[in-house]
């Protein structure tokens, strides 16, 4: 019976591969995880979809892993982006681990008029809650978690042809609306103090950008992120 284990590892994937595994990575599997010679895992790579390994060789500071069959195929999620100002440290990496668990192609942290804690931000700290999300739900891809950007900066930068889901926490009360317009989207949640009337008054006057509501009640930042991804995911994405 194949481990229930998952570990993603930054190498190819393929039948008879040989995976190299660092120390860390040897630690956790046979020091913590208990594994040996001959025991199965599952291996992610972001790319090559999710293979069965054998243990080859286990050590206290390494080991190699021999890749024997592919357990699923790459599975892409929809080609949508949240976008979120961060908040505090464990609920910014909730944020991320839910973003990747409900589908999200790419994840970029946001610097708002109301930010108050992007000093905290630690671009790898992110990338690596991404990575765990994706070893324990069951994804074959890890979106990628970009460095903090300012609102501004990537509104000036937005690429044609991307529809933007704008949660106004103005709108609360009003009915939950999303236009049925097909291809590439973004979500963008503001922070805790949400946006300034300044950014309320640009998002509005973009040709892209949708404002919704999410409801009936004012959510925290991070239980908004989960609500916008569900209501994107059950009008447009890959839920039906």
């Amino acid at each position: 019976m194949a481990s229930k284990v998952r570990l993603y590892v930054d190498h190819p994937l393929g039948e008879g591969q040989s995976v190299p595994l660092s120390r860390d990575q040897a630690h956790y599997l046979f020091g913590v995880m208990r594994m040996a010679d001959g025991t199965v895992l599952s291996l992610i790579n972001g790319r090559d979809g999710e293979w069965d390994a054998e243990v080859i060789e286990a050590g206290k500071k390494g080991g190699i892993l021999m890749c024997r069959v592919q357990t699923r195929p790459l599975l892409m999620p929809p080609d949508l982006w949240l976008l979120f100002a961060p908040i505090r440290k464990e609920r910014t990496a909730f944020i991320v681990e839910k973003a990747v668990e409900m589908g999200a192609a790419r994840i970029i942290p946001l610097q708002t008029e109301y930010t108050n804690n992007a000093d905290r931000i630690r671009q790898d700290k992110l990338q690596a809650h991404a990575v765990e999300a994706a070893e324990q739900c069951g994804g074959t891809f890890v979106p990628p978690v970009d460095a903090l950007q300012k609102l501004d900066r990537v509104l000036a930068d937005w690429p044609a042809g991307r529809q933007l889901m704008f949660c106004d926490e103005a709108m609360i009360g009003d009915p939950v609306g999303l236009p049925d317009i097909a291809g590439p989207w973004a979500i963008v949640i503001g922070p805790e103090g949400g946006f300034s009337t300044k950014e309320r008054d640009r998002l509005r006057a973009l040709a892209f950008a949708h404002p919704v509501s999410l409801g009936p009640r004012i959510l925290r930042a991070d239980t908004a992120a989960v609500a916008a991804l569900t209501v994107w995911q059950q009008a447009l994405g890959d839920w039906g």
